[in-house]
């Protein structure tokens, strides 16, 4: 019953759990509840802050996940990712456990430095394909739509051409004002750039967001003491990542193999994407809890398999 009810409702909270099974005629602790969650796999932890989504959020990924049900694997490796983001000096990415002795929590090597206002951060901008990592570039002002045409203008075909991209190659970013510009629509025009169209709210389909992750948790292990350390370290680890991490964060997005109960059919890729919305698209619009997790769960097999398991 305990792992029945917070599968169905993750917000249940343990004093909910201890009057219910009360109610039932079972006296149990919070102590007891923990146990039995933890032995099954389950851990309570802060609920992610997501942008809300509407019927149409949902509606986007479904009609993107039919136009490209027939692409091959092949394609996707042939896309150019790009993406920016903040890395903090002393951010929230730095080791925060340490094994020491009793009365040793102030010694240099247990403790980490903070400042007032974080001690600064720089803004990147990056770029990656299942080949390998494209430029990585220091964003020294803060970016505006012009100086974002900048940097692709400086950056982007010089990352195509280390990667040594096929003919033809795609080009991803996602939906930031600047992006979407008619400015940049137009300028990425002019330069015969094919932009692949991405849904709205999806960030967690482009998985240059993984690679940006991995990227803080490897610097923050270097621990930076000032910004130009900071930056010398994001090219380092940066230019370190394996392909086969990078080509691994491309596959995660078309694939996720999966069988259905039952069935015995096994679904990949696109396929499998758009089988799991064809599956829930009517719960989806009625459930407004379900619109809300399926951003962060396309394309992964623990999501295909919630979904499927709700659906019965």
């Amino acid at each position: 019953m305990i792992t029945r009810t917070v599968s169905k409702n993750p917000r249940t909270t343990r004093g909910d759990l201890v009057n219910d099974l009360q109610r039932a005629g079972t006296k149990v602790t919070k102590a007891t509840i923990s146990n039995t969650l933890r032995r099954q796999g389950l851990k309570s932890c802060s609920a992610r802050r997501v942008p809300l989504l509407k019927p149409v959020h949902v509606q986007a990924p479904l009609k993107f996940a039919r136009e490209h049900l027939d692409d091959p694997e092949e394609d996707w490796e042939n896309v150019i990712w790009s993406d920016e983001t903040k890395i903090e000096l002393f951010g929230k990415n730095s080791t925060r456990r340490v094994w020491r002795r009793k009365n040793a929590e102030l010694h240099p090597k247990n403790t980490i430095p903070t400042v007032k206002h974080g001690g600064g951060n720089i803004m990147l901008w990056g770029s990656f394909s299942a080949k390998g990592p494209g430029r990585l570039i220091h964003v020294k002002e803060r970016m505006n739509g012009a100086m974002y045409r900048d940097i692709l203008s400086d950056n982007l075909l010089p990352s195509a051409r280390t990667l040594k991209m096929k003919r033809g190659w795609v080009f991803r970013h996602d939906n930031d004002p600047k992006h979407t510009a008619r400015a940049t629509k137009e300028w990425l025009r002019k330069k015969h750039f094919k932009v692949l169209e991405w849904p709205s709210q999806s960030p967690d389909l482009n998985p240059i967001e993984n690679l940006w992750r991995e990227l803080k948790v490897h610097v923050a292990q270097r621990q930076p003491q000032n910004i130009t350390a900071l930056e010398e370290i994001c090219m380092e680890e940066w230019a370190k990542i394996p392909a086969t991490a990078r080509k691994g964060k491309v596959q995660s997005v078309v694939r996720g193999s999966r069988r259905r109960r039952g069935g015995g059919v096994q679904w990949k890729g696109m396929a499998g994407f758009c089988g799991w919305l064809d599956v829930d698209q009517s719960k989806a619009e009625r459930n407004h809890s379900l619109m809300e997790s399926a951003q962060h769960d396309f394309m992964f097999s623990g999501a295909l398999a919630r979904a499927e398991k709700d659906s019965k």
